[in-house]
């Protein structure tokens, strides 16, 4: 078992998360059409913090996990409801998977979209991700509608309804969002 905790994005893990995306998507390689496009894509994932929050996975002083968290109402795709808050490049190095750090980001990003008063959570992503894909389906997620293919990989929009128990670790404020003043650093 690997000891490690989530934190917030700095802009010093930038490189780090950079790399470690495109690491990740590395075994997918040979699906993509592009592959320079698409690693080119993956080498940007820290410039995600402008729309959206990014919460890593960090162990040992290396990041070993990361994902971004896009609220409701900022820019997505179009095949996104803006009013959905996303989930979006949920990335995990491989010598750390199979050790809860892929489920630990998602449910980070649930306490966000919990944080944020939504009643859904939104994902895309692929049959080609045989690890993820499933883990979603067990904690939830199900499939809404295609997306259109990236680089020639078929993608697909997963929706996962949110319950109104405020999760442990989120204050409670009185108005079940907690102070959005006040993010934390950690996430349990």
């Amino acid at each position: 078992m690997i000891d490690y905790r989530l934190r917030a994005f700095t802009d010093g893990d930038a490189a780090m998360v950079n790399d470690l995306a495109v690491g990740a998507f590395e075994q997918f390689r040979s699906e993509y059409s592009d592959w320079p496009a698409m690693e080119a894509g993956l080498r940007r994932m820290s410039a995600l913090s402008e729309i959206g929050e990014i919460i890593v996975a960090a162990s040992d002083g290396r990041i070993i996990g990361a994902v971004v968290y896009v609220p409701p109402g900022r820019p997505k795709a179009p095949f996104f409801d803006r009013s959905w808050p996303i989930m979006r490049m949920l990335v995990v190095d491989a010598a750390a998977r199979g050790n809860g750090v892929g489920r630990a980001l998602i449910e980070a990003c649930i306490i966000c979209a919990r944080r944020d008063h939504s009643a859904v959570i939104a994902l895309h992503t692929s049959s080609i991700m045989s690890i993820a894909l499933p883990m979603y389906l067990r904690m939830g997620f199900q499939r809404v509608r295609e997306a259109p293919p990236l680089y020639g990989v078929p993608y697909a929009v997963y929706l996962k309804h949110l319950s109104l128990i405020e999760p442990r670790g989120v204050p409670n404020t009185g108005d079940a969002g907690g102070d959005r003043t006040k993010e934390p650093d950690v996430w349990v």
